[in-house]
Formats: C-alpha cells, structure tokens, sequence
C-alpha cells in the first residue's frame, strides 16, 4: 500500500465528512454578526452627527439625545451640559466596545470553529489571532464583556438621580457577577493549561 504523502489532508469516510462539513453551518452566523456590526456602526455615527448637530444649538437633536440617553431633569434641557456630553460619549464608547466584541467573536469564532483565514505574515493580523483558540477566546470575550457592563454601569451612575435604588443595586451586583464569572474562567483555563504541560 502506498504511504500518503507528507501534509495530504487525510482522506475522511461519508459521515465523518458529513460531520466536518456541518461547520459550515456556523457561516450565516457569522455573515448576520457582520451584518448586526453594520447596523452599529450606522447607529454610532447617527447619534455622533445628533451630538455634533446639538453643539451648535439644534434643539430638535439635542430631544433626541435626551431621550436615548435616558436623561431626565427637573429645569427644562435648553443646550447640551456636561452630563448629557458625557452620557452620550459614554454611549458612543459603549457601542465601540461591543463592536469590538462582535469582531472579536466573528474573526476569531471563524478561524477558530470553521475554516483559517490564512492571515500568517499578513501587516494587519491582529496580535491576538496569532494564538487564538477556544479557550483564550472565552477569556477575552469575558475580558470584553465586563469592560461594556463596566461602560453601562458608569452611564447609570452618572444619571443615577433617574434610576431606582433598587436598579443601582442589581446593574452592580450583576457586574460583579461578571467580573468573577471572568476570573472563573480565566483561572480554570489556567489549571487546563499547567495541566496540559505537567502530561507533556
């Protein structure tokens, strides 16, 4: 029988193909992860031009802007204050942040789950996918989770006058619940890993 040749992919049976193939079934997930980080993206610049058009004394975008960021005051709002600046670039971050999350779910759950995107030596491979697997993925997307509960958290305390006590108090509780979800996780991938090294 003759030998394979060095690095041919291995030939596979009916249903092992069929199995392997069935990750394609991942990439309309991701393509509607694509299209979600569009609509983001046209949602960031619409309230950055609401922000810009309030600045010069648009009083129609600047109603606007009140009523996404939630904020409420007794005196009726004539011009933008430093609350509602703030409320809003917060808002524009938080928007950012997740965007950044959805990239990070859709390059790395793609090279990871479905097919290498053959991106070795290329200028603009992110740092990151150099060394991406499921493992180190979880702990970012945890990493990047708690940053966008940090963001919401931050513009809740911010237009704290607005919200109940009871809400202050579940929006921390559950931050907290993620930041030790993360360390959860972060310490039980590096158990996995000393683990891996110790069988080696």
């Amino acid at each position: 029988m003759k030998p394979e040749l060095s690095g041919a992919a291995p030939k596979l049976g009916p249903l092992s193909a069929l199995i392997f193939a069935s990750r394609w079934l991942q990439l309309p997930l991701y393509l509607g992860l694509i299209l979600a980080q569009a609509v983001y993206v046209f949602n960031f610049w619409v309230e950055l031009v609401h922000l810009i058009e309030a600045a010069f004394g648009d009083q129609h975008a600047l109603e606007l802007l009140v009523k996404n960021v939630g904020y409420q005051s007794e005196a009726a709002v004539t011009g933008l204050n430093e609350t509602i600046i703030m409320l809003v670039v917060l808002a524009l971050i938080d928007v950012v942040m997740i965007s950044n999350l959805l990239i990070m779910v859709i390059v790395g759950g793609y090279e990871t789950f479905v097919s290498r995107l053959g991106l070795e030596g290329h200028p603009d491979q992110p740092e990151w996918l150099s060394h991406v697997n499921a493992s180190v993925l979880k702990v970012k997307l945890a990493t990047a989770i708690i940053g966008i509960s940090s963001i919401h958290l931050l513009k809740t305390f911010i237009n704290a006058a607005n919200y109940s006590e009871k809400v202050l108090i579940w929006q921390t509780v559950i931050h907290i619940a993620f930041l030790f979800s993360a360390l959860a996780i972060a310490l039980a991938d590096r158990v996995m890993v000393h683990a891996q090294h110790a069988n080696d």
